[in-house]
C-alpha cells in the first residue's frame, strides 16, 4: 500500500477558524477540539455509521451495554465534554440500511467527522447485489463529503479467515469481500476519505481480537480498530489526546458468559442465516467443488471480474487499477493479482505495530 497523503485537510465547510491557530481538527485553549459555526465555538462532533461492530458488540461494559471502537476513538480525540459522539449504527445493518435509515439522520447532527464501516453483513446474505452495494457506498460517502464532513472508510476483513472455515467455503465469501473492498478503495480515492486497510492488517486475524462468535471483535479487537482509526485521523490533521490503550481494561468474558451469549444472541444469528445465507451458500460451495474438480476454478473468478470491472468503471470513472481487480487463484488461495493500491488512493494501514 502506498503511504497516506498527509497534506489533505478535512473539508469541513462549516468550520470558519477565528484565527491562524484554528484549523479543522485543531484545538483551542486547553487542547479542546473545536469547530466554529456562525462565530460560536462548539465541541467537535463525530457520527458513526455502520453495523453491530460499530454498535460495539463484543466490548461489554461491567454496568451493562456496549462500548466499542467508536467510543474509544472519540475519547482518543477529546473528553466527552469536548467531543460528542453520535453512534447511529444498528446491529445487522446492510449498506442500504445505512443509506436509507442512518445517513438521513446525520445532517441535523452537523458532524465534523464521520466513520463508515459497513458491508460485512452484505457478504453474509444469500442475495449479493454488488452494483447496489457499490451505489449505496458511493452515495453515503459522497453526501457526507459534500456536506463538508471528513469521512473515514475502511476495508473489510475476510470473514472466512475469522471463522476459520474450509477453503472451499471461504472462497465464495472472499470473492464478495474483495469486491466490496475494491469498491471502497475506489470510493475512498475518488472522494478523498481517510481510508484504512483493515483487510491487510495481520494482527486483525489474531484469534484474541475476536469474540466467541468470531464475527464481532473482542475488547482487544475494538481497541485495535480504535487505534487504527485514530492513527489515520491523526495523519490527516485531527489532533489526538492519546491513542487508545491496546490492552483490555475489563476482565475477559468467562466460558459461562461466552456460552450463554452464544445460546441467546448467537443462536438467533445462526437461525436467521440458515434461512437466508445457507441455501445460496450451499449452492456456491457446490459450484466451487464442481468447477475445481473440472479445473475450471478461474471461470468463477472471471465471472466476478466482469461484474466488478463494470461496477468499478462507473465508481472510479476510469480504467480499473490493477490492485482493484478480482482475486486470482494462487496455490489454492485467494489473493489479489497485484499487491499495490492504485496510485493516488488515499489509503493508510494505520498503526502496523499494535
Amino acid at each position: 500500500m502506498e503511504p497516506a497523503d498527509r497534506s489533505v485537510e478535512p473539508a469541513d465547510r462549516s468550520v470558519e477558524p477565528a484565527d491562524r491557530s484554528a484549523q479543522p481538527g485543531g484545538r483551542v485553549g486547553e487542547g479542546v477540539p473545536f469547530r466554529v459555526v456562525g462565530g460560536v465555538v462548539g465541541p467537535l462532533r463525530v457520527v458513526a455509521l455502520g453495523d453491530s461492530v460499530t454498535v460495539g458488540l463484543g466490548d461489554p461494559m461491567p454496568g451493562g451495554g456496549w462500548r466499542g471502537w467508536a467510543r474509544l476513538l472519540a475519547d482518543s480525540i477529546g473528553t466527552p465534554g469536548e467531543v460528542e459522539l453520535d453512534n447511529l449504527a444498528c446491529s445487522g445493518a446492510l449498506v442500504r440500511d445505512v443509506l436509507t435509515t442512518q445517513l438521513p439522520r446525520a445532517p441535523a447532527l452537523r458532524p465534523t467527522l464521520a466513520t463508515v464501516l459497513v458491508g460485512c453483513n452484505d457478504t453474509l446474505r444469500g442475495r449479493f447485489d454488488l452494483a447496489a452495494v457499490a451505489a449505496g457506498l458511493e452515495e453515503i460517502v459522497t453526501r457526507l463529503r459534500d456536506a463538508g464532513v471528513l469521512v473515514l472508510t475502511a476495508t473489510l476483513p475476510d470473514p472466512g479467515m475469522m471463522l476459520r472455515i474450509p477453503e472451499t467455503v471461504r472462497r465464495p465469501l472472499a470473492r464478495r469481500v474483495h469486491a466490496i473492498n475494491s469498491v471502497l478503495e475506489c470510493v475512498a480515492n475518488g472522494r478523498n476519505t481517510v481510508h484504512v486497510d483493515l483487510a491487510g492488517h495481520p494482527a486483525l486475524y489474531d484469534r484474541r481480537m475476536w469474540g466467541v462468535d468470531r464475527l464481532h471483535p473482542s475488547e482487544r479487537g475494538h481497541r485495535l480498530l480504535a487505534r487504527q482509526f485514530a492513527g489515520a485521523f491523526g495523519e490527516n490533521g485531527v489532533r489526538l489526546r492519546a491513542l487508545p490503550d491496546p490492552e483490555p481494561a475489563n476482565p475477559e468474558p468467562t466460558l459461562w458468559e461466552s456460552a450463554r451469549w452464544m445460546a441467546t444472541e448467537g443462536t438467533g444469528w445462526v437461525v436467521r442465516r440458515s434461512r437466508d445465507l445457507l441455501p445460496q451458500l450451499t449452492g456456491l460451495v457446490l459450484g466451487e467443488y464442481w468447477h475445481r474438480l473440472r479445473r475450471r476454478g478461474p471461470a468463477l473468478d472471471a465471472r466476478l471480474e466482469a461484474e466488478l470491472d463494470a461496477v468499478l468503471r462507473r465508481v472510479c470513472a476510469g480504467p480499473v487499477p490493477c490492485a482493484l481487480r478480482p482475486p486470482q487463484e494462487v496455490s489454492g488461495d485467494v489473493r489479489p493479482d497485484c499487491g499495490r493500491s492504485p496510485r493516488g488512493c488515499r489509503s493508510t494501514t494505520g498503526l502496523r505495530n499494535t
